[in-house]
């Protein structure tokens, strides 16, 4: 929608982003997901045309973001020149997750997919109708990283999306749907974030509602100190406020001490506050509660090769070639230096 909201979040120097060499697309289950995005439309209160995406998740069921639905009393679903009127509305307004009822819906519903093996520099597609366009665009992107967030994985990835694309979705490349588009940052380098196919479960146990607007706040809306930790780290970051950046982190640690991303954000506020050791504790602990965490394994390579700590840049390089041993180029790559290191 026109009311889509930018989350202006500074994309750290210290956090990579990780691709392979190819993709491996299920063209034909592609197409499936590509046709299962549609456009919701409405007319706002000025006689504007608002505009958002949605995607068919069963029949004459569509999931959409509730903020798409904030300043129109009468939406629709658009499929090329048809108009199919929405009825009704399951609304998770604190999630921002509406499911939206239609009929005679000519539409293939899509494969759900699932977040819970999610890994960072998995590849993915984002498939939506940004700046209200009547053909679904798709971009790629890999996944940077997921934030554990009631009983789900909020995704932030690096495959695109623009106004217009709230509440399209982001696909594996079977085509599985895993997450729904709703917020990013700002800048050519921008992230995107998506939330949690696992969501769905509970949106579809809530009464429907006939009554629009759909009006209410999302948790990404709420005041800083109700937001949850890993957007509470947004504004320190934008303002390179380093000081804040690791009181924040403290305080996410005291509160989920076992969550790799906390330490990873303290790490990297340690690292820019010039506190190497610190730093590596920090990555350290992140390593020790996700194993699989790449950005942690990158720093602590960097600073064991500023160290001259040839041992542990060896030892770093052989924990990211057991996860992916595709990212031992980029790993020297970061460290600069040839085949040897």
């Amino acid at each position: 929608m026109r009311g889509f909201i930018l989350l202006s979040v500074l994309l750290s120097s210290l956090q990579f982003s990780f691709t392979s060499s190819a993709f491996a697309i299920d063209t034909e289950k592609i197409m499936v997901a590509k046709h299962a995005v549609v456009l919701v439309r409405g007319y706002n209160q000025s006689g504007g045309l608002a505009y958002g995406s949605g995607v068919v998740v069963a029949q004459d069921k569509v999931i959409s973001n509730c903020h798409v639905l904030r300043t129109t009393k009468s939406p629709w679903i658009n499929v090329g020149e048809e108009t199919y009127p929405v009825t009704s509305v399951q609304a998770d307004r604190w999630h921002d997750l509406c499911l939206l009822t239609t009929f005679n819906l000519p539409v293939t519903s899509v494969a759900i997919g699932s977040g819970k093996d999610l890994k960072r520099g998995q590849e993915i597609l984002s498939i939506g109708h940004s700046n209200g366009s009547p053909a679904s665009l798709t971009s790629s992107g890999s996944i940077n990283t997921t934030y554990a967030f009631d009983e789900g994985k909020v995704i932030r990835s690096t495959a695109p999306f623009r106004m217009g694309a709230s509440g399209s979705g982001i696909f594996d490349l079977d085509g599985k749907l895993l997450g729904i588009n709703t917020f990013k940052s700002p800048g050519k380098t921008a992230y995107f974030y998506s939330l949690p196919i696992e969501w769905l479960v509970n949106l579809q146990k809530l009464p429907e509602e006939t009554a629009f607007p759909i009006i209410g706040k999302a948790f990404w809306e709420a005041e800083d100190h109700e937001k949850p930790f890993f957007m509470q780290m947004a504004i320190p970051e934008i303002s390179e406020d380093w000081l804040k950046l690791e009181q924040v982190a403290q305080n996410w640690i005291a509160s989920e001490p076992k969550n790799s991303e906390a330490w990873f954000e303290l790490g990297v506020a340690n690292e820019h506050l010039n506190k190497t050791d610190e730093a590596a504790r920090a990555y350290h602990e992140s390593v020790m509660f996700d194993a699989g965490n790449i950005n942690a394994l990158f720093r602590l390579g960097v600073i064991a090769h500023n160290k001259g700590d040839d041992a542990g840049v060896n030892q770093v390089k052989q924990s990211i070639a057991e996860i992916d041993p595709t990212l031992v180029e980029q790993y020297r790559e970061a460290l600069g230096c040839d085949k040897k290191c």
